[in-house]
């Protein structure tokens, strides 16, 4: 039988258009249990490469006959060979190009609605990683926020829409994975922002964001205005995109709210969270559509792949906007902490500009689920 090679591409279509798919990941059991990659229809058998070294006949009965079936393994080899041994056998499988590594860097473009005047807003979806990053288009001129690390993917997406990137922001100084910001800034010329109060040990050259800042994006001039939004970490910005879209960074998501700690003070800044979502966000149109940064489980995905809800809907039915005994508040955020994002003081020296890692060992740090959410 053929062995086929799929591309982590081909795989997030199968996330996006709710396809069904069998899974055998050949990782072990404990980075399984830890990450994998997660789909709507998507079944799974977890057995590790050492154990099938003499043969696959003991899973065959395990593997379906009337689905696709995907071998997995951290970076392809393993997979390659398992999937050539399931082909052996009669079975038609395929294997995942670059494994779990390439899933982990994979970004899917996904357009979320259109601004005024001709002017478009996209979500760049890392399905692997459940990072969000966003790019605002308007004639002539784009600006990204909360761009990941992959520069290309951004730049090509803005020659492909003949827009050149005036503007970079990010929302805070990230702590779960490495920010692009300032390298596509330098690439492009753009001006790049980040809020000073997160920007005290940074050792490079930046733009201050600031509270009540706007800027207007290109000839349709389109508003991104800065909202301070402190919690998850001091510095917090959120931001007002053409009076329609509330990209919240790491403070609100849809299924959870951000977690205070990743700097050591959660219980200093808890109280920053509560006045964020519990006052600051009040006063906002509940029409705004919320666009975060991160989502953290499959159901948190649109039909169309985006990850955003209405406001008001979130006041509803987010539990983490529904507490209202502050002291029951603070008891939940810092007690139900998940553990703290892999290498997550190593991503932050990244952001700082304080070290700079090569490729490789930047993907080892970025390797496994986001944390930032409270459970």
């Amino acid at each position: 039988m053929t062995v086929n090679k799929w591309t982590a591409a081909d795989v997030a279509r199968k996330v996006i258009d709710n396809k069904e798919l069998f899974i055998l990941d050949v990782r072990n059991a404990d980075a399984f249990e830890d990450w994998k990659i997660d789909g709507h229809q998507f079944d799974y058998l977890n057995v590790p490469y050492f154990d099938l070294l003499d043969g696959v006949e003991e899973i065959l009965l395990k593997i379906p006959t009337n689905k696709e079936v995907l071998v997995v393994c951290a970076k392809e080899g393993s997979s390659i060979m398992i999937a050539e041994m399931l082909s052996d056998a009669g079975r038609e499988v395929a294997y995942l190009a670059g494994g779990m590594k390439s899933w982990s860097m994979y970004l899917e473009p996904i357009k979320v609605g259109d601004l005024h005047n001709g002017g478009e807003l996209y979500q760049f979806v890392r399905l692997g990683k459940g990072c969000l990053s966003y790019m605002v288009i308007s004639k002539g001129e784009a600006a990204l926020i909360d761009a990941v690390r992959f520069t290309e993917v951004f730049t090509k997406f803005a020659e492909e829409k003949n827009v050149k990137i005036t503007h970079v922001f990010d929302t805070h100084l990230h702590a779960d994975h490495i920010s692009g910001g300032r390298h596509i800034a330098a690439a492009t010329g753009a001006t790049y922002y980040l809020p000073e109060k997160d920007a005290e040990e940074v050792v490079f050259d930046y733009t201050k964001l600031e509270d009540g800042l706007t800027v207007q994006i290109g000839a349709s001039k389109i508003d991104v205005g800065a909202l301070y939004s402190p919690g998850h970490t001091i510095g917090s910005t959120s931001f007002i995109v053409d009076h329609k879209y509330l990209l919240t960074g790491d403070i609100l998501f849809i299924d959870s709210i951000g977690r205070p700690d990743l700097a050591g003070l959660a219980e200093d800044w808890v109280g920053d969270l509560r006045e964020t979502l519990y006052t600051r966000y009040r006063t906002l149109a509940e029409d705004l559509i919320v666009l975060p940064a991160h989502f953290m489980i499959i159901e948190e995905l649109n039909e169309d792949g985006t990850v955003s809800k209405r406001l008001g809907d979130l006041f509803a039915e987010n539990h983490g906007l529904n507490v209202e005994d502050e002291a029951k508040f603070r008891s939940m955020v810092t007690d139900n902490l998940p553990p703290q994002p892999n290498a997550y003081q190593e991503i932050r020296h990244v952001n700082m500009g304080k070290i700079t890692p090569s490729d490789e060992e930047q993907t080892e740090m970025e390797i496994g689920p986001n944390r930032c959410a409270v459970r």
